[in-house]
C-alpha cells in the first residue's frame, strides 16, 4: 500500500464517520500521510483529526477516536493507535506488503514513475559550472520520470569532459534562455514541446563545487555533487571512493549488489522469489573483510517501557530483585507500540519521494532516500537464504522477493541520478 492509497483509505474513514452522523464536517479533498514523527509509531501517521477538529467542533483526540475504528477496518491496515494531540499512527498488515512487492517487481526500475505524460513543460537553466550542470541533468531525469517534458539550457558551452565523463546532457547552450540563434542539441523532449516565450526558466544554481570532481570518475563524482542539498557545500574528496560503511554511495551500491547475489544463489539452491508474508527472522551478520566490510545493521531505538504504578508497602516479604536492572518509569504514559516495518514503508514511500524530488528540484532527496533503503535492507539479507540443512520455505521466497524489490528501487533511483548500479562489488 502506497501513501497515496493509504490517504484514500483515511478519506474513506472520514466519509464513513460523516455518513453515520459521528462527525459533522465536509470531507476534505486530501489527507496528508507521512512517516511517524517523534513519539509516533507504526508505518505511517496522519494529522487528519487535528485538521478536522475545529470544523467538527470537537477536540482532536475525540475526532481521532471516532476515526480510529473506521480506519482500522480498512484493507491492508493491521492496527491504528492514537498518539500525542490526535495523530493516527497506522501499521500496515495483511496483504498490503505483498501487493507492494508484487507491484515493484512488476514495474521494475520504473516503479514510482508516472503512468503517462503529465502535460507539464519545465524549462531548466544553469550557469556553466560543473555542479550546476550535473544537478540540472539529474533534476531533468527525475522530472521526466514524473511525466514532465523538460528542456535544459546552459549559459555557455559545457566542457567536453563533463559530457564525456559525467554523462550530462544539455539541450541548448548560449544566447540566453529565449534568445534566437542559440545552439540547439535537440534532446528527448525538444521536438515534442517547444518553450513558450512566457514560460519562465527555473535556474538551477547550487553552491559550486570546491574542486574538480572529474578525478573521482562518473559515479563517485555525481554522487559527491548530488547527495548534499543544493545550499550545502559538497565535499569533493576520495572519501566517495572508499569501500567502507562510512561511504553512503558504497552502502547503496553494496546493498544492491547483495540483492543480486542472493537471486543468483537462490537459483543455485532451486528456488525463486515469491511475494508473501515475511516471518520475523534474526539476521545473522555476514563475515567482514578488511577490504570491503559489511555495513553494520542499524540498531533500532529501544522502546520506552510503560510506567509501572507504585504499589503500597506492606509487611509481606520483599520480592526477589530481578537480575536485569529495570529502566526508570516514565512520568508520562506511553501509547501502545506498533511493530515498525521500515523496509516496506520506505519502498512504499518511493513514489512520493520521486514526486517531491521533482517538485522541489532536489535530487538530494532521492539520494538520501536510497541510503535509507539500503540501510533498511541490509539486516534482512543474511536471513534470505536457508542455512545449513534447512529447506527453502515460503518465508525464504518472500524475503527474497522483498530483497529483490529493494534492489529494484535502489537500481532505479541510482539510474535517475545517472549512477551505475553494479551487480558485483
Amino acid at each position: 500500500m502506497t501513501p497515496v492509497e493509504l490517504s484514500r483509505s483515511v478519506l474513506r474513514a472520514v466519509r464513513r464517520a460523516v455518513d453515520l452522523g459521528e462527525l459533522a464536517v465536509v470531507v476534505p479533498e486530501r489527507a496528508a500521510v507521512t512517516l511517524p514523527g517523534p513519539g509516533g509509531c507504526g508505518d505511517y501517521a496522519t494529522n487528519i483529526a487535528l485538521q478536522l477538529a475545529r470544523p467538527a467542533g470537537q477536540p482532536a483526540l475525540r475526532v481521532a477516536e471516532i476515526l480510529r475504528p473506521h480506519l482500522a477496518g480498512a484493507d491492508g491496515v493491521a492496527d491504528v493507535v492514537v498518539t500525542g494531540p490526535g495523530f493516527l499512527n497506522i501499521r500496515l498488515g495483511g496483504t498490503a506488503s505483498v501487493a507492494l512487492v508484487e507491484e515493484i517487481l512488476r514495474r521494475g526500475e520504473r516503479y514510482g514513475y508516472a503512468h503517462g505524460p503529465s502535460g507539464d513543460f519545465v524549462p531548466l537553466s544553469c550557469p556553466r559550472e560543473v555542479r550546476a550542470v550535473v544537478v540540472m541533468d539529474a533534476v531533468a531525469r527525475i522530472l521526466r520520470s514524473q511525466g514532465a517534458a523538460v528542456r535544459t539550457h546552459c549559459e555557455a558551452e559545457p566542457a567536453a569532459e563533463w559530457i564525456e565523463i559525467l554523462g550530462v546532457q544539455v539541450d541548448t547552450v548560449g544566447g540566453g534562455t529565449n534568445a534566437p540563434g542559440r545552439r540547439d542539441y535537440g534532446g528527448a523532449d525538444a521536438g515534442a514541446v517547444r518553450p513558450h516565450p512566457a514560460t519562465p526558466y527555473y535556474t538551477v544554481r547550487p553552491v559550486p563545487a570546491p574542486a574538480d570532481p572529474l578525478p573521482l570518475g562518473r559515479d563517485a563524482a555525481r554522487w559527491a555533487l548530488l547527495h548534499p542539498a543544493e545550499h550545502d557545500r559538497p565535499r569533493v574528496t576520495d572519501e566517495h571512493l572508499v569501500q567502507r560503511e562510512s561511504n553512503p554511495l558504497f552502502r547503496v551500491r553494496y546493498a544492491y549488489a547483495r540483492t543480486r547475489a542472493l537471486t543468483r544463489n537462490a537459483a543455485d539452491l532451486g528456488f525463486t522469489a515469491e511475494p508473501g508474508p515475511v516471518e520475523p527472522a534474526t539476521a545473522h551478520p555476514a563475515p567482514q573483510s578488511s577490504a570491503t566490510p559489511l555495513p553494520a545493521p542499524p540498531t533500532p531505538e529501544p522502546l520506552t517501557p510503560r510506567p509501572v504504578p507504585a504499589t503500597p508497602q506492606s509487611s509481606a516479604p520483599p520480592r526477589p530483585v530481578p537480575s536485569t536492572p529495570q529502566p526508570p518509569a516514565s512520568p508520562h504514559p506511553t501509547p501502545p507500540t506498533l511493530t515498525p516495518h521500515p523496509l516496506p514503508t520506505l519502498l512504499a514511500d518511493h513514489p512520493r519521494v520521486l514526486a517531491r524530488a521533482a517538485s522541489h528540484r532536489a535530487p538530494d532527496r532521492l539520494a538520501r532516500h536510497l541510503v535509507a533503503v539500503a540501510d533498511a535492507v541490509l539486516p534482512l539479507l543474511p536471513a534470505v537464504l536457508p542455512r545449513g540443512a534447512e529447506k527453502p520455505s515460503a518465508a525464504h521466497r518472500a524475503r527474497l522477493a522483498l530483497a529483490e524489490a529493494a534492489g529494484t528501487v535502489l537500481a532505479g533511483g541510482l539510474s535517475l541520478l545517472g549512477i551505475d548500479a553494479p551487480e558485483h562489488l
